[in-house]
């Protein structure tokens, strides 16, 4: 590994001459400072991340919050990841994955000194997370939303996007809809935000519908799928369409569905929310879906994040935005019954 030492060698000057030019600490002739820049750059020196911070109390590491050892990240997660990742590079931070499940996590991250702040996901509507970040004054974000909306924010329009599905399917003759959401380890009435404005915009669809809800809740995996389609079969025989939050079931419960003589989209019309379009396609009959702006919310959140750190913030932001509509060959005619 290049050191400093050897940065002054190649330069022709002392160790601290370097450290003056690396840490801003004291002006250096334009000449040296040329010289010392230059064997930076041949011997590709990478400065000690702990030596920086050491220096200027900042570590410029961000912190990216997510359960992941309870909630598997699926394709549309890791487009929020990536695009956070990337929006942080281009400003010249780092983002790391903490995987925080537990309290005493937590307090690793807080003491530890290790990053300038958080971007904080999979929030539930009352987050403990957020209890603690706000108590250690570390700046955070979030992607997703507590009860508390006044907190900086930037998440999904759930109430627009499952009024448009709602819509789309209405315009193909269905009324009996039926839900199909994620079912997760939090206690019940503390689930992520996420899944609880769902139910609530579903609930808000149907009672203006006049219609009767059917809210049916399994694992993100191709098994819960096949539970949703059996579920669907058995207690709400009379829906002929499915807006589906739940992007691991996907294709369970279209193969579930064929499995029970129920044909997609003959029988049953299938719409996928806040999900990825490269999902749709890979699933016969190619889904209809809702397509979650995850790469754009990722890129906003960790710059609410930033601007905090830099002072560049007037008010924390609380932005929305819908999923975009992306028409498959899942949504077809209600059946006549």
């Amino acid at each position: 590994m290049v050191t400093m030492r050897d940065v002054a060698e190649r330069a022709n000057v002392s160790i601290a001459t370097v450290s003056f030019v690396i840490n801003g600490t004291k002006r250096v002739a334009p000449e040296t400072r040329a010289r010392i820049e230059a064997a930076i750059e041949e011997l590709d020196y990478q400065r000690n991340v702990v030596a920086r911070a050491l220096a200027s109390s900042r570590t410029r590491i961000l912190a990216l919050l997510h359960p992941v050892l309870e909630v598997r990240p699926n394709a549309t997660v890791n487009h929020f990841l990536l695009s956070a990742a990337h929006g942080a590079r281009e400003r010249g931070y780092d983002l790391v994955l903490w995987p925080v499940n537990d309290d005493e996590q937590m307090s690793h991250l807080l003491a530890g000194g290790l990053v300038d702040g958080a971007l904080l996901m999979e929030v539930q509507f009352h987050d403990l997370r957020v209890d603690r970040l706000i108590a250690s004054r570390l700046p955070f974000a979030l992607i997703g939303r507590t009860e508390n909306e006044d907190l900086p924010f930037v998440d999904i329009d759930f109430a627009t996007t499952i009024d448009q599905a709602v819509q789309h399917l209405r315009s193909f003759g269905h009324r009996r809809i039926a839900l199909v959401t994620q079912r997760t380890m939090a206690p019940s009435g503390n689930e992520p935000g996420r899944i609880m404005r769902v139910e609530s915009a579903y609930l808000d669809a149907m009672a203006a519908l006049g219609e009767p809800p059917a809210v049916v809740t399994v694992e993100s995996t191709s098994a819960g799928g096949r539970e949703a389609a059996r579920e669907l079969y058995e207690d709400f025989p009379e829906a002929t369409a499915v807006i589906l939050v739940n992007e691991g079931a996907s294709a369970g419960l279209v193969k579930g569905s064929r499995a029970l003589g129920r044909a997609v989209p003959y029988d049953l019309s299938v719409i996928s929310a806040a999900t990825t379009a490269e999902l749709g396609e890979m699933i016969e009959p190619s889904l209809t879906v809702m397509e979650a702006p995850a790469s754009q919310l990722g890129h906003l959140g960790v710059n609410a994040l930033i601007d905090q750190l830099e002072g560049v913030q007037d008010a924390p932001p609380h932005i929305v935005i819908p999923c975009a509509l992306v028409p498959g060959q899942s949504v077809g005619p209600a059946p006549i019954r």
